[in-house]
């Protein structure tokens, strides 16, 4: 995950970009929500996800998404080029008494009021970006009947999973401080390429970086990006997974880390490992256009684990092979690149 910065003249910047890959699973899908290991490796598809919050202090007026606010934050000194346009005007003007979240893919705004957000969330609402802490049932409820103020298009009614983790990793992050997110991706949904995960990731570390729970300024990577250091990235990854765990009920976690950390990991009961290799694996990736549902799948191959233990038991065995010996042939290869 990577993220740029702009900054305004108050606690916090007044801009923050945060990107973060798709993932693909080689080796050990679904066994290694059952104890068994598996192998994934980040894409080079990406959701971006853009914050803006009005600054503290200032006055509210109709202009503070427009083009002045963008060029203060496009000369900030974590932003190394000038935003080739404002958000103003994309999914209608912003409320800066408001949450708002504009899909730009899809062409839709939601927002929420603040006041509306408080009289909901009530004691709920306590920023505490430092401590990453699960969704409770009492707060989902809650987050479900807030979603209900909003005109979801029937055909995208899948889109509330999505929104849920939004406002649950907004709210514990910020609180109900008043701001725009714009999201845009690379990634087709429900293909299986991570597309939530990395929702999840990018506004993670877009909300932790506006709230100074991450430091930035420290490297700078590629095209500007800043690179956050392991207990920064370990942070998102956390928040992450609180955010994976409403869309898709019991993740395992490889997803988030994979589009957290990039590269290609191995990843075994929670504990990763990174897996170097000199040569870039090459992967071709067809979206064959065919949904599919995680959870409902997870759900499937448990229940499934349920109902014949022993035999899918032999079928955990067996899949668990596969990442061994993608480990072994990947270690072989970066041996043979030093010899």
């Amino acid at each position: 995950m990577d993220a740029v910065a702009g900054t305004a003249g108050y606690r916090g910047p007044a801009e923050v970009r945060a990107r973060a890959p798709g993932k693909i699973i080689l080796a050990g899908e679904h066994a290694v929500v059952h104890g068994s290991a598996a192998v994934a490796a980040a894409t080079d598809l990406y959701t971006r996800s853009s914050l803006l919050l009005r600054p503290t202090g200032a006055p509210a007026h109709p202009g503070f998404f427009g083009s002045s606010f963008c060029r203060v934050a496009a000369a900030g000194t974590l932003l190394t080029a000038p935003l080739s346009r404002c958000h103003a005007g994309e999914g209608g003007g912003a409320d800066s008494g408001a949450v708002e979240l504009y899909l730009r893919d899809s062409g839709l705004t939601f927002s929420w009021p603040c006041l509306r957000l408080r009289g909901a969330l009530g004691e709920e609402i306590s920023a505490n970006p430092g401590v990453p802490a699960p969704c409770s049932p009492d707060q989902l409820a809650t987050i479900a009947r807030l979603l209900e103020d909003q005109e979801i298009p029937e055909a995208k009614i899948w889109l509330s999973a999505g929104l849920s983790a939004f406002l649950f990793l907004y709210t514990s992050i910020l609180g109900c401080r008043p701001g725009k997110a714009v999201v845009t991706s690379d990634l087709p949904m429900g293909a299986g390429l991570g597309s939530s995960s990395a929702l999840c990731v990018s506004m993670s570390g877009a909300l932790l970086t506006a709230a100074g729970a991450v430091s930035v300024g420290a490297h700078r990577g590629a095209e500007g990006w800043e690179v956050l250091g392991k207990g920064d990235l370990e942070l998102v990854n956390q928040w992450a997974f609180q955010g994976e765990k409403i869309i898709h009920g019991k993740p395992f976690g490889i997803d988030n880390s994979v589009s957290t950390f990039g590269k290609m990991i191995k990843f075994k009961k929670g504990e990763l490992t990174n897996l170097e290799s000199r040569n870039p694996v090459k992967m071709l990736i067809t979206d064959t256009r065919v949904g599919r549902n995680t959870k409902a799948l997870v759900a499937g191959v448990s229940e499934r684990a349920s109902r014949h233990p022993d035999a899918m038991a032999s079928v955990f065995h067996t899949m668990a092979s596969f990442p061994s010996w993608f480990y072994k042939i990947n270690t072989i290869q970066l041996m043979c690149d030093f010899c």
